[in-house]
């Protein structure tokens, strides 16, 4: 996803310099949107403004931000580090003591609307951090977002994408099982959307999912990999805080059955793959 973000931060005139882990991605993008890319993320970071990351769990964003290599030996006093990588509050939080230490303003800032959203400049940011340093960055970070909001303090981004995937977790089992009972039932799927999608069971899943799982596509989106790696971050949180995510619980096991099924790199929507077995 940072692909294409990095790419609006570029058509926007911004001056970018890109890592990547994998040479070759760094190379494709250079080619396709400008500007130059360094070998470590330490190096990327020198006489940057604002540093965006976004990667996949929290050691890759220990060792992307607060490595060895990593972007807060090579960055600035001043500066601004922004990750749009979905992990703990924890890990944000420590990098926030640790940027802090060198002037440095950190904004745990994840991100939804899977890829189509990144690729259409449409994702919704949730953000954490100090509020001067959230009107620092918003403005830049509006290149690629339809919206941008201050939740709170440190780690509040990533508490609020908690809640955003433990919501979408339960939605998409509900259209699961709504579309399976449709097609066992002997009504057709098509005209019960139609009727149900202008009601209150209307959602964003309904609306853009419903006929691919029907169909049983799902060579894209949002990977189960993922999903579960996002609901296990918020299942940990809630045996910290108490919350009882009885719901989260369970269908974070179906997407295990999905995993099961060679299903890792389906889209979430896959849930009503395993109803069908």
């Amino acid at each position: 996803m940072g692909y294409p973000m990095a790419g609006f931060l570029s058509r926007a005139g911004h001056d970018v310099v890109v890592y990547n882990r994998t040479t070759s991605k760094a190379v494709d993008w250079i080619r396709a949107f400008g500007g130059s890319s360094a070998a470590t993320p330490a190096a990327a970071a020198e006489d940057a403004d604002i540093v965006f990351c976004c990667v996949g769990d929290d050691d890759d964003v220990r060792d992307v931000i607060l490595g060895r290599e990593g972007a807060l030996n090579g960055i600035s006093p001043g500066a601004v580090i922004v990750d749009h990588t979905t992990a703990s509050a924890a890990i944000a939080r420590e990098i926030h003591v640790r940027a802090a230490e060198k002037a440095v303003g950190f904004l745990d800032a994840p991100v939804s609307g899977g890829q189509a959203g990144a690729e259409n400049g449409e994702l919704t940011v949730m953000i954490g951090g100090d509020p001067s340093v959230f009107v620092r960055a918003a403005p830049v970070i509006k290149c690629y977002a339809k919206a941008i909001t201050h939740i709170g303090p440190t780690g509040s981004g990533q508490l609020a994408k908690m809640v955003n995937q433990i919501c979408i977790a339960g939605i998409v089992q509900g259209l699961a099982e709504g579309l399976d009972f449709a097609e066992r039932a002997g009504v057709d799927p098509a005209l019960v959307i139609e009727s149900i999608s202008k009601g209150a069971a209307q959602s964003w899943q309904m609306e853009n999912r419903w006929q691919t799982m029907v169909n049983g596509e799902f060579d894209f989106g949002f990977a189960v990999d993922w999903m579960r790696k996002d609901l296990g971050i918020a299942l940990a949180e809630a045996r910290s805080n108490g919350a009882r995510l009885e719901l989260t619980e369970l269908v974070d096991q179906f997407y295990a059955d999905v995993q099961a099924m060679g299903g890792s790199r389906w889209d979430t929507s896959s849930l009503i793959a395993r109803l069908k077995k």
